[in-house]
């Protein structure tokens, strides 16, 4: 009898499922492959139920002869171990971003004559009620607040962009890049002090209050379901920074990075240009060891930012902040610089990780853009941050618009550059 393969990526059955079950029964002995969590987390596809619990529910579909876990999104290796006869999916792969897992799935089938069957999706009201209903979990804070820590042992380094919208969430969530035969995306989302405020008009002081940035936080969970990162400025005063850890633990944020200043806050990138002030080390301690101590749960991450090389204060000055950091507590150290060039970045990484193999290591290298994430991963970084790039590549786009308008008087001028309200439109779920 021949091999019949299909793969599930999925947390429930629906008869879009029993339906390629029972085509792939036409064709030979049915094997269905359980994307492993690794795999389902890289797709974007946070599992909401445990991977024993997804091999019982695929074991037990009528028709399925064996039950295999298939530890890549691509098909090559699961091909090249089973050698099935004929693959089949949806022909929802025959497009978009899909398109490429499908293609080298036939390239693997090839070699010894496979082949692909594409069966029309199924997609009516009732499959449409169950995948809503699967998004709405994903969404779910105890769901939610574990997913950064998931992918950090998962990711070569996790990838987090700057959104402060329902719609910049959506595009982090969304984007996908076929690069060298592989899909890429982004990890994670980090909402930004600075760009959150200047959004709504305001400057980067701490001006925004806490109620306020907390709905921007709503907004983009609400229709997201990657983890997010918070941009917590300094934290506050110690009793109101344990409030904050509370609240945004409660509502499935994933963690929090504060840096070690105090006094008015001025954006990091200004340097030793205007005044700024570093807290001690035994202070900043203490707020890290107050929002540990109120987490209800271990998934929620504190990430000390550290601030020595901003403001020119040495290596060995953020190396012994670092040491203290962690033992107070912190989930993670954050290194910034501001200088054009990676080097002190790397420096400090190479000498942390000599001391210290396991803390996360987070960059944010918007001066030091030139780095690769494959160089920054090498050096031991964990998490990397395009801290503003989405707000800062909006505003010169909607200003030039604004400008066209004016000097025409009419916005067909404009029109070439502006993306299909209908595009835009497609990028919001409908329930």
């Amino acid at each position: 009898m021949k091999k019949v393969y299909t793969c599930f990526c999925t947390d429930v059955i629906h008869e879009g499922h029993l339906n390629i079950i029972n085509k792939a029964r036409e064709y030979g002995e049915v094997i269905v492959g359980v994307l492993s969590d690794a795999a389902m987390i890289r797709f974007n596809r946070f599992p909401i139920i445990s991977f024993e619990e997804r091999m019982k529910m695929v074991s037990e579909i009528e028709g399925v002869s064996q039950v295999v876990v298939q530890e890549e999104f691509d098909y090559d290796e699961v091909i090249r171990r089973i050698r099935p006869d004929y693959v089949i999916h949806g022909d929802n792969w025959t497009r978009g971003f899909m398109k490429v897992v499908r293609d080298r799935a036939e390239a693997a089938l090839e070699k010894y004559g496979g082949e692909i069957i594409d069966v029309p999706y199924t997609y009516n009201e009732n499959v449409k009620r169950i995948d809503a209903c699967a998004r709405e979990k994903a969404r779910m804070p105890e769901y939610r607040r574990k997913r950064l820590r998931l992918l950090l042992p998962l990711c070569p380094i996790v990838k987090a962009i700057e959104v402060h919208s329902g719609l910049t969430g959506l595009i982090a969530e969304k984007t996908t890049v076929e690069s060298d035969g592989k899909l890429d995306r982004f990890d994670a989302m980090w909402i930004s002090s600075l760009c959150d405020s200047t959004v709504k008009g305001k400057p980067d002081i701490e001006l925004v209050d806490i109620t306020s940035r907390l709905r921007t936080v709503d907004d983009i969970m609400e229709v997201t379901t990657k983890p997010i990162i918070f941009d917590g400025d300094t934290g506050g005063m110690i009793e109101h920074f344990v409030y904050t850890v509370r609240t945004l633990e409660r509502m499935g944020v994933s963690a929090i990075i504060i840096e070690d200043k105090i006094g008015l806050k001025r954006n990091s990138l200004f340097g030793t240009d205007v005044e700024q002030t570093q807290d001690t080390i035994e202070h900043f301690c203490e707020k890290i060891a107050a929002g540990k101590k109120i987490q209800l749960t271990d998934d929620f991450m504190i990430i000390a930012r550290i601030e020595s090389l901003i403001l020119e204060q040495g290596m060995e000055d953020a190396l012994e902040r670092a040491r203290a950091y962690v033992k107070a507590g912190a989930d993670g150290i954050m290194i910034h610089s501001r200088r054009k060039e990676p080097g002190e970045i790397l420096e400090f990484c190479h000498l942390f990780r000599q001391e210290d193999k396991d803390t996360p290591i987070v960059v944010v290298p918007t001066s030091f853009n030139s780095i690769t994430e494959a160089e920054l991963a090498e050096a031991g970084v964990n998490i990397v941050i395009y801290a503003n790039q989405l707000t800062r590549s909006a505003f010169p786009a909607m200003q030039q618009v604004a400008i066209e308008i004016l000097k025409n008087h009419r916005a067909l001028e404009v029109d070439e550059r502006l993306m299909p309200i209908k595009d835009i439109i497609s990028l919001v779920d409908e329930i």
